[in-house]
């Protein structure tokens, strides 16, 4: 019987692209246009976000649309190709290709590739989400965020390349908007169309930055192995700002109007957009774009996938650098880090979800951390107000919301602060003595720094100051690893000893599990 299905891999099979050796693929001539590999994102049980960006490193392409062909296959030499076809990269969206692969098989791995302007493009391994209705099974997930290209390298992505995931979580701080001036030669960031601001402004400043930094290969394996689900934190448009609000440090050239920085905004909205595997709907010049959305991995988990920057109020307090008073953010009543919107349709996810574990992925730690003052003066104890500690009342609103409703086994996950912490989440963090409402998992940076000096010190003082957190390291950079199955959830810590080389060992730091229906870690 002759279906849709059996004319697509008809028509699939008969591409001239199917007899091409995957060796020959993204071969390093300046005119090949794949040099910053290709990515997949956002599976679904029958799809899957198919990404690549036409630059060539002898130079950009020139103005005109470029016809591409992509191919899916269930063998790397794609002799059972299962799905395929042509897209247009247009110059107006800096040539960037998003395919969303249909039709595909639910829990099933892929390989895919593309071909433009004659060359064909390395080959990447995909898999989709389970089917809905599967009970069971496992889960294995990657965790990485914060990898500021100057400040080192990045042996953390060689190491996550190898491990077998199923899928890979990025939680923001994808770039750094931040002028050239690293201690290694090989990694000074690209010159902004107006450098001394130390920011990013135009549309081809944030494409330079991206481009930058897909094109480091450690990076692109990693994407090249795995579907990631990605969101944005700060720097990938400027450093701590909320909803239209420049930072609150910026004076004289730096700082924007509401209306000048909603440009700036639209600008790296869109280099985000076109850089990354992500299932969006993006109008080019808009400086919005909703990026928050959800993921089911058959009954086993829901994966709430948050934006705590674009929709949030400005940080509480006006502190320089927002490290300030607890208080500030205790009484901050109309603060919110996600805005009306996310929250209603968060709760509603988690409400109606029939998963076994409930995640919220996110950017900023949920758990409340008391910071003794650097200073040594006062006040003594400091709050990181640009954390959801700057937040508190939608904080408790959201943990009571969890309790009251009985969510099943919630689980957030987290990083911005370069530094791993796995905390238990308390209705009230005072009374430690309390059951635990979830637990969180923040992970520590791919490559951004942490202070040293306050590694040990912060070690010292968590047992008395913050109960709650059950581990931290702020020495060391890396990933989580996560294997969840239907009665256990484990985190492991992977980190290397140096970033000051492309390639470190990589090794298991901690490793802490969760049993279903305990909200309660413990070592392994």
């Amino acid at each position: 019987m002759l279906t849709r299905r059996s004319l697509l891999l008809a028509g699939a099979i008969a591409l001239p692209l199917a007899a091409a050796e995957p060796a020959a693929a993204g071969s390093p001539r300046g005119d090949n246009p794949f040099t910053l590999g290709v990515a997949s994102g956002d599976p679904l049980p029958d799809g899957v976000i198919l990404w690549t960006r036409l630059l060539r490193a002898a130079g950009p392409l020139s103005a005109r649309p470029v016809e591409v062909e992509w191919q899916v296959a269930l063998d790397e030499r794609f002799h059972r190709v299962v799905r395929a076809g042509h897209t247009v990269a247009r110059p107006q969206l800096g040539h960037s290709v998003h395919v969303d692969a249909r039709g595909l098989q639910p829990g099933h791995g892929y390989f895919y590739r593309f071909r433009a302007l004659g060359e064909i493009s390395p080959v990447g391994r995909t898999k989709t989400a389970p089917p809905p209705w599967l009970d069971g099974g496992r889960l294995r997930f990657g965790i990485v965020n914060c990898q500021d290209f100057q400040n080192g390298y990045w042996p953390a992505y060689t190491g996550l390349a190898a491990e077998d995931l199923d899928v890979v979580l990025h939680l923001g701080d994808y770039i750094y908007e931040y002028d050239p001036h690293s201690a290694f030669a090989d990694r000074n960031h690209t010159t902004p169309q107006t450098p001394g601001l130390d920011q990013l402004q135009t549309l081809d400043d944030y494409r330079a930055r991206h481009a930058q930094y897909k094109g480091d290969p450690a990076l692109r394996a990693a994407h090249a192995a795995f579907p990631w689900v990605v969101t944005w934190d700060d720097h990938e448009t400027e450093n701590n700002y909320a909803g239209l609000v420049d930072e609150i440090d910026d004076t004289g050239a730096q700082h924007q109007s509401p209306e000048q920085f909603a440009r700036q905004r639209a600008a790296a909205y869109q280099a985000y957009y076109e850089h990354m595997p992500i299932r969006a709907n993006l109008r080019p010049g808009s400086a919005d774009l909703r990026i928050f959305r959800r993921f089911d991995f058959g009954r086993l988990a829901r994966i709430n996938v948050l934006d705590t920057r674009q929709y949030r109020t400005d940080q509480p307090g006006g502190f320089p650098g927002d490290f300030g008073l607890p208080e500030a953010g205790t009484g901050n009543a109309n603060g919110t880090l996600t805005g009306e919107d996310q929250e209603r349709w968060l709760l509603a996810g988690l409400d109606r979800s029939p998963a076994r574990w409930n995640v919220i992925a996110q950017q900023v730690m949920m758990s409340r951390t008391k910071l003794p003052n650097p200073t040594g003066g006062l006040p003594a104890i400091l709050a990181n107000l640009d954390q959801w500690d700057g937040y508190a009342p939608q904080r408790t609103r959201l943990l009571k919301h969890l309790a009251d409703a009985k969510v099943a086994n919630p689980v957030v996950l987290a990083g911005d602060i370069h530094s791993s912490w796995f905390s238990e989440l308390k209705l009230d963090f005072d009374r430690p003595e309390q059951p635990s409402v979830a637990v969180e998992f923040t992970a520590t940076s791919v490559s951004s720094d942490f202070p040293a000096a306050f590694d040990a010190p912060l070690k010292a003082v968590n047992p008395v100051l913050n109960p709650h957190v059950k581990y931290f390291d702020g020495a060391k950079r890396g990933y989580l690893r996560v294997e969840v199955a239907k009665d256990l959830w484990q985190t492991d810590a992977r980190t290397v000893d140096t970033i000051a080389e492309r390639t470190a060992p990589v090794s298991t730091s901690a490793s802490y599990v969760v049993e279903a229906g305990t909200s309660t870690l413990s070592k392994r």
